[in-house]
């Protein structure tokens, strides 16, 4: 799950819904810093209000994770975008397509949830807009052995460069996955791989239903 299937659910409750963004936000801002269910537990327990809500929100995005990747959808998918994208660039002999046959999924979710939900992608930024993200980065440090004091201006950017709104169209989805394979340490693709992303588009599209239901 990408972003906005993990928020979707929770649109009326902000720091909640922030929550759910929490991982995949920390991804980008320094991949030592995670949240562990370990931690998080405890917080809900002892903490009421802000505190709580935004740990529950990211207890959230780990639990869906946990059962999204396990399903038989997901992992069929996966294996089929890796085999296509290894057979597009045969000598790419790095984890690359299967990396980015993973994120492709998550991120293709996301858009045909943006298309069918018409205003959502708005929504979804205006609700972020509503949270101070000092408060977030104060629950990420009470939930990870590692802390940051970068999260706030990652936060900032990520409202207000919007890049959600960029998985509906396929070369601005690929300059952000090319963003993502830099930050990563691994090449960039080129159009050979690009040309693929509209038959991918369109087989995570029939199965999003499937994607989104629990086994």
């Amino acid at each position: 799950m990408n972003y906005l299937a993990h928020a979707i659910d929770y649109l009326d409750r902000p720091l909640f819904m922030s929550g759910t963004g929490v991982p995949d936000m920390l991804s980008v801002v320094d991949r030592k810093v995670r949240v562990r269910s370990r931690n998080l537990k405890p917080l809900i327990e002892t903490h009421q209000g802000d505190v709580a809500e935004l740990a529950s929100g990211m207890l959230q995005h780990l639990n869906d994770d946990h059962w999204f990747h396990a399903t038989a959808i997901f992992n069929q998918l996966n294996l089929e975008f890796a085999q296509a994208l290894r057979e597009a660039v045969p000598e790419d002999t790095s984890l690359r397509p299967a990396f980015l046959g993973h994120i492709l999924i998550e991120l293709l979710l996301d858009a045909r949830l943006a298309e069918c939900n018409p205003g959502l992608l708005n929504e979804y930024y205006d609700v972020l807009g509503q949270v101070d993200p000092v408060k977030i980065q104060s629950v990420i440090n009470m939930a990870s052995a590692r802390s940051t004091d970068q999260f706030v201006r990652f936060f900032e950017v990520f409202c207000r460069e919007r890049f959600l709104f960029d998985y509906l169209d396929n070369d601005r989805l690929a300059y952000r996955l090319n963003q993502v394979m830099k930050r990563v340490g691994l090449p960039e693709f080129g159009d050979s791989v690009i040309e693929l992303f509209p038959a991918m588009r369109q087989r995570v599209y029939r199965c999003h239903d499937e994607l989104l239901t629990a086994e």
